[in-house]
């Protein structure tokens, strides 16, 4: 059994399982944070939970192997988490791996900037290549190696993410505040204009790259279109859908 790491420290009964993995966690927290931006390097965050069948799986086949987590630990600062004990952190990076990959799961495995910049994604990886999926070792290598040589490519995509501000949102409403609830969606610009004081619904209109279906608080990506431009109509508290 390899040394406990920093999460033999936590009370989270999943934490506590990758506790004698030789990866270097981190649990969520500023120390990772700031670790990251000292040694220039990405961030590798893997969000799971106990009752995760795969996410055991890949405990198994590559945090409990000593060369996969050898190479995790010389590339990346690596950050583990509970969903069910940060739903908030899972929420927000699920987005990012859906609008990402177009789809989502658990465990969850996001390679972000020292900043917490999301700007690669996925799901479960196997060890070596196996069934259309690329070996996590290739992953890791290939996207260290982007962070690495290829930093406007990554600052690219970091900027392209629609709740990084790349949207540009046209409200039409009645009243400020709903104004400012659509500017919450995806934290992106917006525009503001008065319409019919009986009309008891508002459009927001999306110019990206994205075409998203949208709730309060939350983006999940339908499809990629680079064209796109849906317009949708919204009552607050309800589901958007395109158009």
């Amino acid at each position: 059994m390899a040394p406990a790491n920093r999460l033999a420290h936590e009370t989270s009964p999943y934490l506590l399982q990758h506790a004698h993995n030789p990866v270097d966690w981190f649990p969520w927290g500023e120390e990772a944070f700031a670790r990251a931006r000292a040694e220039s390097k990405p961030i590798l965050l893997s969000v799971g939970y106990s009752a995760c069948h795969w996410c055991h799986v890949m405990e198994r086949e590559s945090f409990e192997n000593p060369d996969i987590a050898r190479l995790m630990n010389e590339l990346f600062i690596n950050v583990k988490v509970d969903r069910e004990e940060r739903p908030d952190v899972d929420d927000v990076y699920m987005k990012a791996v859906q609008m990402l990959t177009g789809r989502g799961g658990w465990p969850m495995t996001v390679f972000l900037t020292p900043e917490g910049k999301p700007f690669y994604g996925g799901t479960y990886f196997p060890p070596a290549d196996r069934h259309g999926l690329p070996g996590f070792p290739r992953v890791l290598e290939a996207v260290a190696r982007a962070h690495r040589e290829r930093p406007a490519d990554v600052a690219k995509s970091v900027q392209e993410r629609p709740f990084n501000g790349n949207s540009r949102i046209v409200v039409e409403s009645t009243t400020a505040p709903i104004a400012d609830e659509a500017k919450s969606i995806v934290g992106a610009s917006v525009d503001t204009c008065t319409t019919s004081a009986t009309c008891p619904t508002f459009k927001v209109k999306f110019k990206t790259r994205w075409w998203p279906t949208v709730n309060v608080m939350s983006v999940v990506t339908l499809a990629a279109n680079p064209a796109a431009e849906a317009v949708t109509s919204y009552v607050p508290g309800n589901k958007l859908g395109a158009a």
